[in-house]
């Protein structure tokens, strides 16, 4: 037989259980315990007492529920069968079924308008009940990031909990992370992809800027921020969207602001280098970007300046890969790595093109993208969009191994319009076919492995552009 508090605590938290009446809760336990205790049972036969048990069991529900109706009776009446957790729990659920949008996944903001119209809830320190905080915690961070919305909707403590980053740090210490894809097809929208429950989000529009809009855009996602870089007038902007608060902001500019770098994130640090300035002056160097405290650190120099470099984060150390120099406007050839715990950069010799020198690479050059590289487990792939291929870097050997092709459908112009993503363990590119009546976006995805790629199509998506930027955020 349950306890009248337990049954309390789990319909309607501790504030319903404050408000019940005291003595009406003793009575309804002397008389049940008056019923029900052990002399009762022993007196009569098995069956018979298990027959009484049953009957207190149904009087002591009805009678709970009456309760609570009394209590609640400024509200609906239950309908037959139905639960009143079920009714509380109703509306937040509601907005995790819904697709192209974000609301009741991580929209926070409509949660937080919410809980600011009810009255005051219990602080639950213990978060669950009969259970530590910490513990607590540890148990929500196996949730799925898809349901914090829900989660945060259950009281001030709860959203309190998710708005904070909390959650999150805990779940980066105990190795949980989730990886999700956030992409534009339009200067000014982001949509996000949960490629494990194959969701799609729609993010809030950002600010309106008209110079930003039709400025070139790098995106970099680092932590539970994603940041947008481009140009006003005169001037770079960065915008940042917070996944925890899902909102955009402006953002912290870098110490020396600038565009087509190389960049990548590791967790809640970032590092961009090379690019070029607001003047066109090709630059060496390079910032180490904290999610957790919004700071850019100037870190030393590359060997080389370069822009149109793409970056890579591998076994803890940051790659700059291809771009152009100052020298000519040939693909650089040679890359470099820098170590975070020894602060220097070092050059590798020929480390692109992952074509190892079949075609000139002046013509990776000419009006073509950045190299198409990602990294999963450590290891680095990266898609020739000439051949339509994908090969994997041998780090031992210095040389790009081919492994098979990309996606049929990936279409890009050199290389522009398509995305080459690490996310988790998988390979994805976002891309697809376009023509003057529109297009289809599709994400295909690949469980690296041995063998040849076999891509898997997780979601198509009409889409009237072609795929302007790309992030993967994992937290």
């Amino acid at each position: 037989m349950f306890k009248i508090s337990d049954k309390l605590a789990k319909q309607k938290g501790e504030q319903t259980s404050e408000e019940f009446p005291k003595q009406e809760a003793e009575q309804i336990k002397k008389e049940l315990s008056n019923q029900e205790g052990e002399q009762i049972s022993k007196e009569l036969p098995n069956h018979e007492g298990d027959q009484i048990s049953m009957d207190l069991t149904n009087q002591d529900s009805v009678s709970t529920s009456n309760s609570f109706d009394a209590i609640d009776d400024n509200k609906r009446p239950l309908e037959d069968g139905e639960h009143p957790a079920t009714r509380k729990a109703a509306k937040p659920l509601e907005f995790h079924e819904k697709e192209e949008t974000v609301k009741g996944m991580h929209d926070l903001s409509l949660t937080q308008i919410e809980e600011e119209n009810k009255p005051n809830q219990s602080d639950s320190s213990s978060l669950i009940f009969e259970l530590r905080r910490d513990m607590s915690v540890k148990c929500l961070a196996h949730c799925s990031r898809s349901d914090y919305g829900a989660i945060a909707a259950v009281n001030k403590t709860f959203r309190s909990l998710i708005r904070s980053g909390e959650l999150y740090r805990v779940r980066r210490r105990m190795g949980i992370v989730e990886h999700w894809v956030y992409f534009s097809c339009n200067p000014m929208e982001w949509e996000a992809f949960d490629p494990f429950r194959h969701r799609w989000m729609r993010l809030p529009q950002m600010p309106p800027n008209e110079c930003f809009t039709f400025s070139d855009k790098e995106s970099l996602a680092v932590g539970t921020d994603l940041l947008v870089f481009g140009k006003e007038i005169t001037s770079h902007i960065v915008y940042k969207y917070g996944f925890l608060a899902n909102t955009w902001s402006v953002g912290i500019n870098m110490n020396a602001p600038r565009c087509l770098f190389g960049s990548a994130s590791l967790g809640e640090i970032a590092i961009v280098a090379g690019g070029c300035d607001s003047t066109g002056r090709i630059l060496s160097s390079a910032e180490l970007y904290n999610s957790e405290t919004s700071t850019w650190e100037s870190i030393p120099n590359m060997h080389k300046p370069r822009k149109m470099c793409s970056g890579a984060f591998i076994d803890s150390k940051f790659y700059v890969i291809g771009g152009i120099g100052i020298e000519n406007p040939s693909m650089l050839t040679c890359a470099e790595v820098y170590d975070l715990e020894e602060n220097t950069w070092t050059v590798i010799p020929n480390m692109f093109p992952p074509r190892n020198g079949e075609v000139e690479v002046a013509t990776f050059a000419v009006g073509g993208a950045p190299p198409l590289i990602a990294v999963v487990k450590n290891e680095l792939y990266a898609a020739d969009y000439v051949r339509h291929e994908v090969s994997k870097y041998d780090k031992e050997r210095n040389e790009w191994i081919t492994l098979g092709r990309l996606p049929e459908r990936a279409d890009s112009i050199n290389g522009w319009g398509i995305a080459f993503k690490g996310c988790g363990d998988m390979l994805v590119v976002i891309g697809g076919p376009t023509n003057s009546g529109g297009g289809m976006v599709e994400i295909n995805a690949w469980v690296t492995g041995e063998g040849p790629p076999e891509w898997n199509l997780l979601a198509t998506k009409p889409s009237s552009s072609f795929v302007y930027n790309c992030a993967v955020m994992g937290c």
